[in-house]
């Protein structure tokens, strides 16, 4: 007892000195750690100070520091993931015009029409109930088994479509999908003529917005697990994505592909993925030649599993400049309705989806926001030691954690709510329908925009953008 009672009056000393110093000790010892650092920043010279990170760091800047050390660390090349950190122009300095007494809204109660057509010249359209479809974010090259039919689950709840990405295809995970675009992709794998039958949609990838129409390897030690199985690796064989279809390729080559295709798949729609770039309008040229029924379109601020930051900083066009382009060019080729028109890259929340589909897009991709909301708290498994991807990809240290019942929960509330968010700004602008919208809905503040945009500038009262319009379709009739 005399021993135990030592032992409880020790531990209360300690609490109680631990409480004293927590009370005042904590001010003394603060002092004199500023005093002792203060010291050292205001006197050592500039070349041993601290302080010389701040316009180093300011100058070159912190990512590029530390990027610059991982090339230092490994002599190879980076493979970033999640996209480039440059400010590309955007759609932030665009609004869309309130119907209120000009025009009147539309109640909240009354529906709203968003369902989107995909390929209407194809003989088997894809039909989907909503204008968001999920992008191509490969199995086993990115993300994991379950998160991917977490993903295929949240496409059906939503009622639109989800692309294979130039991963594997897993036997449950397109059987599963009601709706399934197949990217026919610069592989060995994934081309099995049962496979392409099963797909609703066929999309031939050229390019992708963070990686040009660049390909890849993936080592063994990267890519393991049931993924290798199914896209019939052997065990030390590592995964090759190609730069081209065909050896001594030519733009014949890729017109009988795609009438190959067309006629495996019994006339689904057959289309292309581009990374948008300088010369847009020449490629798109050449895609109409081949005959597709669809193209996509990724503009330069797309994500990628792991794209070395030249090819996501240096290379590609904004994806506004891609939408406006590209809808200019389908409309002087008299294809607009006739093509249809996907566009992705850096798009984020229900209001930048809005605006490029009133630029003229018929759907858009989600990518790294699908990520995120796949795995929404789910991402506390890696925090705050690890980045929140360590959930999903199929190397993540967490992804055996990933419960897919949470991810379809979650993505499929996700995608409710952006659609949602949608129909109210199209209740807003007095539309019961998305085929109503136009860019006419939208104005800019900025000067630039607006005159790249062919919509008015803020500043201007909308009527004088109105009258150009009558006055440029007169004149156009007269030269008629």
């Amino acid at each position: 007892m005399f021993l135990i009672a030592i032992i409880i009056l020790i531990l209360l000393s300690i609490l109680f000195f631990m409480f004293f110093f927590f009370l005042f000790g904590w001010r003394w010892l603060m002092k004199r750690m500023v005093k002792h650092m203060g010291k050292i920043i205001f006197t050592d010279s500039y070349q041993e100070n601290l302080m010389e990170m701040i316009p180093g760091f300011k100058h070159m800047g912190i990512q590029n520091s530390l990027e610059n050390n991982l090339r230092a660390e490994t002599g190879d090349v980076l493979h970033r993931p999640l996209g480039s950190s440059k400010k590309w122009p955007h759609f932030d300095n665009m609004t869309f015009i309130p119907a209120q007494v000009s025009s009147f809204p539309i109640d909240g109660e009354e529906e709203v029409d968003v369902k989107v057509t995909i390929g209407p010249k194809a003989k088997k359209p894809l039909q989907i109930d909503i204008p968001l479809i999920i992008s191509g974010m490969a199995y086993g090259i990115a993300l994991s088994e379950e998160v991917r039919l977490a993903l295929v689950g949240a496409a059906n709840q939503a009622g639109t479509a989800i692309n294979s990405g130039e991963g594997g295809v897993m036997s449950e995970e397109i059987e599963a999908a009601e709706k399934y675009i197949l990217q026919f992709s610069k592989t060995d794998w994934s081309k099995d003529e049962k496979l392409i039958k099963q797909a609703d949609m066929i999309e031939i990838k050229f390019g992708q917005g963070a990686l040009a129409g660049m390909g890849g390897k993936i080592s063994p030690k990267n890519l393991t697990g049931r993924a290798r199985e199914v896209m019939g690796l052997k065990e030390d064989e590592d995964a090759v994505i190609y730069e081209h279809f065909f050896e001594n390729q030519t733009i014949n080559d890729l017109r009988e592909l795609v009438k190959e295709l067309r006629q495996l798949t019994g006339g689904v729609p057959i289309g292309a993925k581009i990374a948008a770039g300088g010369k847009l309008e020449e490629d798109i040229d050449q895609l109409i030649d081949m005959g597709v029924d669809f193209i996509s379109i990724d503009g330069g601020q797309a994500a990628t599993h792991g794209a070395p930051p030249i090819l996501a900083d240096d290379f590609g066009i904004p994806t506004l400049h891609a939408v406006v382009r590209a809808v200019n060019h389908l409309e002087k080729r008299k294809m607009k309705g006739k093509i249809s028109l996907i566009v992705s890259g850096g798009l984020f929340t229900p209001g930048e989806f809005l605006k490029i589909l009133a630029l003229g897009a018929d759907a858009v991709y989600l990518g790294t926001v699908m990520l995120f909301s796949v795995a929404h708290s789910q991402t506390f498994k890696a925090l705050p030691f690890e980045p929140p991807t360590q959930v999903v990809w199929n190397e993540g240290k967490f992804k055996n954690q990933f419960k897919k019942e949470e991810g379809v929960k979650s993505a499929g509330k996700f995608l409710t709510a952006c659609i949602e968010e949608i129909r109210m700004g199209l209740r807003a602008m007095g539309k019961k329908s998305l085929k109503e919208l136009t860019k006419k809905d939208l104005v800019s503040y900025d000067q630039l925009t607006a005159k790249m945009a062919d919509i008015p500038f803020t500043f201007e009262p909308w009527q004088s953008k109105k009258k150009e319009d009558q006055e440029e379709t007169q004149k156009d009739k007269g030269k008629a």
